[in-house]
Parts: C-alpha cells; structure tokens; sequence
C-alpha cells in the first residue's frame, strides 16, 4: 500500500478525472511523487467505503479494462458516462486523459 502522502496525491487526480474520460494507472503514477502503477491499482482496490472517487475512470495502458472483480461494474459506469469501446474491449486513445 503506498505510503499515505502518495495516496492522497493519487487519489487527488483521479478526483479530477472528467467524466467520459479515462486515464492509466501509468499517467497517474506519473504525475505523483513516486508512485509506481501498481501503487495507484494498489490504491485503487484498498478505496474506503463509502468514497466518491471515480475510481471506474482508471484503466490499465493497454486502455483495456483491468481484470478484476469490479470489471463488469467499471464498464457499465464508464458506457453510462458515454465512453464507448472497440471491438477488443479498448477505449478511443482521444478520451484518455489528460489530453
């Protein structure tokens, strides 16, 4: 678990995330202090309870949905906020963000 400083600028950005748009657990870790990918999945799957984070707008460079538990959820808030996917499963490069 990254340390608590490194999850406070984490999820600081995916806060920012705009709705209809997607980042990478790579861009995120970027625009940290020190944070590795894992680090921001890490944060991801240890988000408390009860959290309004748009935590759903995180996917994995290949800009395909993780596999993971919350995969069926994510792509349903994410086709709600009117991203769509190709036929791979991959979001259009044109929505990651930031541009």
């Amino acid at each position: 678990m990254p340390r608590p400083e490194l999850l406070e600028q984490i999820y600081t950005i995916v806060d920012q995330i705009p709705a209809g748009r997607v980042t990478t657990y790579g861009r995120i870790a970027a625009m940290t202090e020190g944070a590795t990918p894992r680090m921001v999945g890490s944060a991801m799957r240890h988000l408390p309870e009860g959290h309004q984070l748009p935590w759903h707008r995180v996917i994995a460079a290949s800009l395909k949905l993780a596999d993971h538990g919350g995969a069926d959820c994510q792509h349903q808030k994410l086709r709600n906020e009117g991203v769509m996917f190709d036929s791979k499963g991959r979001v259009p490069a044109h929505l990651v963000w930031p541009d």
